[in-house]
């Protein structure tokens, strides 16, 4: 066990670590919040690549047509946020830079994650629309876009007021 001597922050409420521990606890979590959502990502944009060479995508419509580039744009861009942390990391790994890069990973991957909704919600509304022909496709969309809201944002910010509130006590 190393000496509490050293330890800046100790007697502060939570871990009893340095900075450079707490860096290397958070971009251990980081990754391994990145593998999963990495996962899903490159899955769901291979299907995208996929449709295009497929004999029905010549019969989509002007509008479905806009919908699917527009999904793979995002769907690129997602990629490239969720996969941008580990060249972020492998660029800067020995100059010293593990919090800032850290902090910067975390920024990328809350970018991802918006994207990967965006990502989403564009594919659902593609799918359903081809699959439904009507606008029932609309509110399917809605309402799983409400939903999303909920488990990734609604849910962790209500977290943390509640966290938040209890700390002011």
């Amino acid at each position: 066990m190393t000496s509490t001597a050293h330890r800046p922050d100790r007697g502060s409420p939570g871990r009893d670590e340095t900075p450079d521990e707490r860096a290397d606890r958070r971009w251990t979590d980081l990754l391994q919040e990145l593998r999963v959502a990495q996962t899903g990502v490159q899955i769901l944009f291979g299907f995208l690549l996929a449709v295009v060479f497929q004999p029905r995508f010549a019969e989509l419509s002007d509008t479905d047509r806009t919908i699917y580039v527009v999904t793979v744009v995002l769907g690129s861009a997602t990629a490239a946020a969720l996969i941008g942390p580990v060249s972020y990391h492998r660029l800067l790994t020995g100059r010293r830079l593990k919090p800032q890069t850290v902090t910067w990973a975390s920024r990328m991957t809350v970018v991802g994650l918006v994207l990967l909704f965006c990502t989403m919600c564009s594919a659902l509304l593609l799918i359903l629309r081809v699959a439904l022909h009507n606008s029932v496709a609309l509110w399917l969309v809605g309402g799983m876009a409400l939903w999303f809201l909920i488990c990734w944002f609604v849910f962790p910010a209500w977290a943390l007021a509640r966290s938040s509130s209890t700390h002011d006590r």
